[in-house]
């Protein structure tokens, strides 16, 4: 299972268009362009394959996203028997519920509360849909970037991580970590959650991976404190408000690479960097 972008060098479009990479007909990949931004090789996506059968990973790149000069970037890793239904949808509706709040307000500014209304009414609108898409156990990561003039505005659920990349004075690669991984394991988390009294246990067979249980049942065992869907858990702690960060772009920056946990940690940051020079 796999997929990537293959990014037009040349051409122009009189509209917007979107591209959707398929990956055994799953469309896990789309690249949006607007403003008619001309694609020149300005990112691009890789997919590993895993053993777990479906890829329920989703992304997107968005060239143009707000103003000609903007982007915005997403990596979704859903859970669950619907994981692929909520990474897809939040692939879809996010980054347009975002953008609303975004002309609303100051960018700089108000960057925390557009997250954090904007992650609410998404999350809204997958519990609307529950007689259809029963996802009560099922959910997704969600780590977004959006470049706003000489920024990067990042916000995160879960266990995906933003990371940038670039070099010292010395030409050594450097490597800054723009989110944290929010998972049962992190003391504020685990404690949110045992106080809306969610349980924090690891299996015997996994005593390294603290879960998120129910009270007085054991399920469902989520491996992460934050993320869309999920709603057996949201009355316990689990909850889909987001880690937002800033980034002030320099010159020594040379890419921003957004991975879900299952890209971490099959590969090092070499062969992140390797495929970074190679597809962009």
């Amino acid at each position: 299972m796999g997929f990537c972008f293959c990014l037009s060098s040349g051409g122009s479009t009189d509209k917007s268009q979107i591209y959707e990479i398929t990956d055994y007909g799953q469309e896990n990949a789309v690249l949006y362009s607007d403003h008619h931004v001309v694609p020149q090789n300005l990112g691009s996506v890789s997919s590993l394959a895993g053993g777990k059968g479906l890829n329920q990973d989703a992304a997107i790149l968005h060239l143009g996203y707000g103003t000609e000069e903007g982007a915005l970037c997403g990596v979704f890793d859903g859970h669950g028997p619907r994981g692929a239904f909520v990474s897809k949808n939040v692939r879809n509706q996010l980054p347009s519920i975002l953008l609303g709040h975004m002309n609303n307000h100051s960018v700089t500014r108000d960057w925390k509360l557009i997250c954090e209304t904007s992650c609410l009414e998404m999350d809204k609108r997958i519990l609307k849909v529950k007689k259809i898409h029963d996802c009560s156990a099922s959910g997704t990561t969600a780590v977004l970037a959006v470049k706003h003039g000489n920024q990067v505005m990042v916000a995160n659920l879960g266990d995906s991580r933003a990371v940038m990349i670039g070099t010292s004075e010395d030409g050594e690669t450097k490597v800054a970590q723009l989110t944290n991984d929010l998972k049962p394991s992190v003391p504020s988390e685990a404690e949110r959650i045992r106080k809306r009294n969610g349980r924090v246990l690891a299996l015997e067979s996994e005593p390294h991976i603290l879960r998120v249980w129910l009270p007085t049942e054991n399920r469902p065992g989520l491996a992460m404190s934050r993320a869309f869907g999920d709603f057996l858990l949201k009355s316990y702690g689990v909850i889909a408000t987001p880690q937002v960060s800033t980034h002030q772009i320099t010159s020594s920056d040379q890419f921003l690479l957004l991975a879900s946990d299952g890209v971490r940690k099959s590969k090092p940051i070499k062969y992140k960097l390797k495929t970074c020079h190679t597809t962009l």
